[in-house]
């Protein structure tokens, strides 16, 4: 093989394969001398690629995990495979899988051939993921398309469908998408509001980049995190939360989204959140009660409001089943009674 670049390929196909091979099977797989391998691992070395090389009658060479991510080269399936696995987490804004995912996913898609992109289409049509969380899905076309247009700092169109139902035509330059745990919003200047915006993802329609460039204006105000933190703010009421887990703090905090922080230990087997937060306090009700530990809600009224109603709820139904199951030997759950539900000055809830 005389195409220095196309053997080099070669031979880090073969190299990727987790196995040591000796020098004198790649110069027989390639067609080539033991002095070229020789050269040749050299010049992978020089782009970064960790080939370790072994003496004795056993010794070859391996790949190895270095100090940097060099490229890799992926055959037909496991291409498929990353593209599927990536457009099913970025299309469920799951927590822990955040902006790089999607970067990964919009590198990916760029330079996969059209028959794999046929091929992951159709196996992303026929599957439905089981998600964790209340978010809204999102096509992850529609965040690879956003993620490509802020890579490449090209401006974008696309539609927009406000909270109060109103369509809109949005063309943007795009700053930052960023994941809350629940949902994708895109952090951009809205070139025709002349101002910086946010925009839920699963609100939009038909992005397409528009090809013009631009160049990156300065946020207001630190990181695109901060600066959808403060514009929720502003369109949400801040509430005060202080709950008791009794549970240690590692377990709590491995089970709730990131953005209502972390809780302090206060002992062996409890720890203590206090934080501020624009959620809807429904939805915080539920998420404390899926931590699947023994808490107390101390404040906000609305939220032990909330907790005994939905405790009631629960308790209505778990009557119901049993009711129906007389011959059932399980008895029903032990949560907040409906009557317990009273003014907001009444004592913590205790779940």
């Amino acid at each position: 093989m005389t195409d220095t670049p196309a053997r080099l390929l070669r031979l880090l196909s073969l190299l990727q394969t987790p196995r040591e091979w000796p020098g004198s099977e790649l110069a027989e797989r390639l067609d080539v001398s033991a002095r070229t391998i020789r050269r040749d691992i050299d010049r992978l070395r020089t782009l970064g690629y960790p080939v370790e090389a072994t003496m004795g009658a056993v010794g070859g060479y391996r790949l190895v995990a270095g100090a940097a991510m060099p490229p890799l080269l992926l055959d037909d399936e496991e291409a498929v495979a990353i593209a599927v696995g990536l457009r099913a987490g970025a299309g469920h804004a799951i927590e822990g899988v955040d902006e790089a995912s999607v970067r990964a996913l919009a590198k990916l898609e760029q330079v996969l051939p059209s028959r794999l992109r046929h091929r992951v289409s159709t196996l992303q049509t026929a599957t439905m993921p089981l998600t964790r969380g209340d978010g809204t899905t999102i096509d992850p076309d529609t965040l690879t398309v956003m993620a490509g247009a802020v890579a490449g700092t090209e401006r974008l169109r696309f539609g927009y469908r406000s909270g109060d139902g109103t369509e809109t035509k949005r063309q943007v330059e795009p700053y930052r998408l960023v994941s809350t745990g629940r949902r994708w919003y895109l952090v951009a200047y809205d070139l025709e509001r002349d101002d910086w915006r946010t925009f839920r993802v699963d609100r939009v329609s038909a992005p397409f980049a528009t090809g013009a460039r631009f160049s990156p204006r300065e946020l207001p105000t630190g990181d695109a995190a901060q600066f959808l933190v403060r514009s929720m703010s502003r369109m949400q009421p801040q509430v005060d939360v202080d709950v008791t887990f009794r549970a240690p703090a590692e377990f709590v905090a491995a089970r709730l989204p990131a953005h209502l922080g972390a809780p302090e230990s206060t002992g062996p087997g409890s720890c203590r959140l206090r934080t501020t937060v624009g959620d809807s306090l429904e939805w915080l009700a539920l998420r404390l009660a899926l931590v699947d530990c023994e808490f107390t809600a101390h404040a906000p009224a609305q939220l032990t409001g909330y907790l005994r109603e939905l405790g009631a709820r629960l308790t209505r139904a778990s009557v119901a089943v049993s009711a129906a199951s007389p011959a059932s030997p399980a008895s029903p759950a032990s949560v907040a009674s409906p009557a317990s539900a009273a003014s907001p000055a009444s004592p913590p809830t205790t779940a």
